[in-house]
């Protein structure tokens, strides 16, 4: 799959590879300051000849200041077990990561695959406790309706089994509540408040989902990053909504399509005085030699919120009107502004206009706040049945539900602590030191009600339950952080370690689905950080579970 994007780019950017520093000029001229073609052109050029690789790289970091995969690139590339090639390949790893600020799809998508994890993860944590504790404290249920018939009533909440698996999740959690410890009932408050708000997560999974497919919002982050302006004509013509057109209008006018973008400014700045659209106004009338009209407006940003581009911009208007005095001024003032944004400006001057005064865009912040007030339709994933606004209010049911049963029921089956055997207060008539059954309590405590014979055979009895029970501790130690502890009774702990075991499995999986439709858009770092706390939490989780189980702690 990689490979044939590679080809395609080829074909279509022959021009590109040929002639790069002539087309790159020419991008400059249209307002493009980043390359992304070419640059992951020049990607696979430093794959293909590693003497050259830092040099070609440094080259596709030119042509796009704002792709993370460049940097990356050279992460890798410049490391070495050096301290120059350590603090170098970090440095780059750094500033990649900085130029997820400034890059849409690149934000977009590692947030996108970090919410999802986190979701599916919380999820399948949750269904793994299920399905262990199910076989430990089921038998506890069962014991407790022989003893009293009425609470047959409680298998009532599995009907909730026809409103989706989430809800059944739910009544199956709430049934398994009542026999876990006070502290471990907080897991089931805390999936019954995920049902709460399932449909915020819901309608926020659909937004990640969808939101890629969206060709408005492409052509807005085209224009707006500086990548394409022809896309962004075709995609927002006829759009009616303020984003949609402020991008429409910065892609007719550096097209140089002048006159329409004017009438589109003019039409925004009329609903709304804004500095942006002033100071783009002001780039279409320089543009066509109205310098007057051009400085009036410029006035008019600063009026309304100062701008380093609206000074740059007189600045540059100063100097070509022979009023260097004036000129320096707003110069200097720009500078104090923000320096490094005039150091920008400087960089890709030149004659044309849409290189000698600056244009304003989007911000990346501002395209994301738009990216989630578009109506998308949410989708449930089958996983309801119902209408989602029906399920909080069967959550909140659920959670009063759950705290009753908590407060009225009283006396609950238990498990000897050392053979296992089921008893509850009722059959025993009162609960002994320990959570023990009588056998055991005779053995360990009344040593002269039992004759030696009887107190060695319910020893080995004990030693034998407990021999199994460490060997499936063990086991389970190996298998998953967290799942020996779940197995155990310690729900909570386990929860901990297995939820943080499997989210970092799910960033993996998820980084390989959610990327941005180019080559060399996995986000690595994310990648073997995941990787590293993997290996970290395993081995850790395992030594720990492995000492406590041998020391009878667990």
């Amino acid at each position: 799959m990689k490979k044939s994007l590679i080809y395609i780019i080829l074909i279509l950017f022959i021009p590109s590879i040929i002639y790069g520093d002539n087309l790159y000029e020419e991008q400059l001229d249209k307002g493009l300051e980043n390359s992304d073609a070419y640059s992951f052109f020049l990607i696979e050029k430093s794959r293909s000849d590693p003497s050259k690789a830092e040099e070609t790289l440094i080259t596709a970091m030119r042509y796009s200041p704002n792709l993370p995969a460049v940097y990356f690139e050279l992460s890798k590339v410049t490391f070495s077990f050096s301290t120059q090639g350590i603090f170098q390949s970090f440095d780059y790893m750094i500033r990649g990561i900085n130029t997820y600020t400034k890059n849409f799809w690149w934000s977009f998508i590692a947030v996108g695959s970090l919410f999802i994890s986190f979701i599916l993860s919380i999820l399948l944590s949750i269904i793994i406790i299920v399905i262990v504790r199910l076989f430990r404290d089921m038998p506890l249920l069962s014991h407790d309706i022989m003893e009293q018939r009425s609470r047959i009533f409680l298998f009532l909440i599995l009907l909730s089994a026809a409103a989706g698996p989430l809800l059944f999740i739910g009544g199956v959690l709430i049934l398994l509540g009542i026999y876990m410890k006070r502290k471990d009932r907080f897991i089931v408050y805390l999936y019954l408040l995920f049902l709460l708000l399932l449909p915020l997560i819901l309608k926020t999974s659909s937004v990640f989902f969808s939101i890629p497919s969206s060709n408005l919002l492409k052509g807005v982050v085209l224009v707006n990053e500086s990548k394409n302006n022809r896309y962004a004509l075709t995609a927002l013509k006829n759009k009616n909504d303020d984003v949609a057109l402020f991008s429409y209008a910065l892609a007719l006018k550096r097209e140089g399509r002048y006159d329409e973008a004017i009438k589109i400014y003019n039409k925004l700045v009329s609903k709304k005085p804004d500095s942006k659209i002033y100071i783009n106004l002001a780039n279409c009338y320089f543009a066509i030699g109205e310098i007057e009209t051009a400085k009036q407006l410029y006035e008019k940003a600063i009026q309304i919120k100062p701008l380093v581009s609206a000074f740059y911009n007189l600045s540059q208007i100063a100097r070509i009107s022979l009023d260097l005095e004036k000129g320096e001024e707003y110069f200097l003032y720009a500078q104090r502004l923000d320096s490094k944004a005039v150091s920008k400006f400087q960089s890709i001057f030149g004659h044309n206009p849409n290189r000698f005064v600056i244009d304003e865009v989007i911000p990346t912040s501002d395209i994301w706040r738009y990216a989630f007030r578009k109506e998308i339709k949410v989708s449930n994933f089958s996983l309801s049945t119902i209408p989602l606004s029906i399920i909080p209010f069967i959550a909140f049911f659920f959670i009063l539900l759950f705290y009753m049963l908590n407060k009225h029921i009283k006396q609950r089956a238990y498990k000897c602590h050392k053979c296992g055997t089921i008893l509850c207060a009722r059959c025993e008539k009162k609960i002994l030191w320990g959570n023990m059954c009588p056998e055991c309590f005779k053995t360990l405590v009344r040593l002269h009600e039992l004759d030696a014979r009887e107190r060695i055979a319910r020893l080995q009895l004990v030693y034998e339950h407990q021999k199994r029970n460490r060997r499936m501790k063990n086991i389970f130690s190996f298998l998953m952080p967290g799942f020996a502890h779940i197995y155990a009774g310690e729900i909570l702990n386990g929860l901990f370690f297995l939820w943080i075991f499997l989210f970092l499995i799910s960033i993996l999986v998820l980084n390989s689905i959610f990327i941005t439709g180019e080559p060399y858009s996995s986000h690595i770092w994310i990648k073997w950080v995941s990787i590293s706390l993997l290996i970290i939490i395993y081995f850790v989780s395992n030594i720990m579970t492995r000492r406590r189980i041998s020391r009878g702690w667990l």
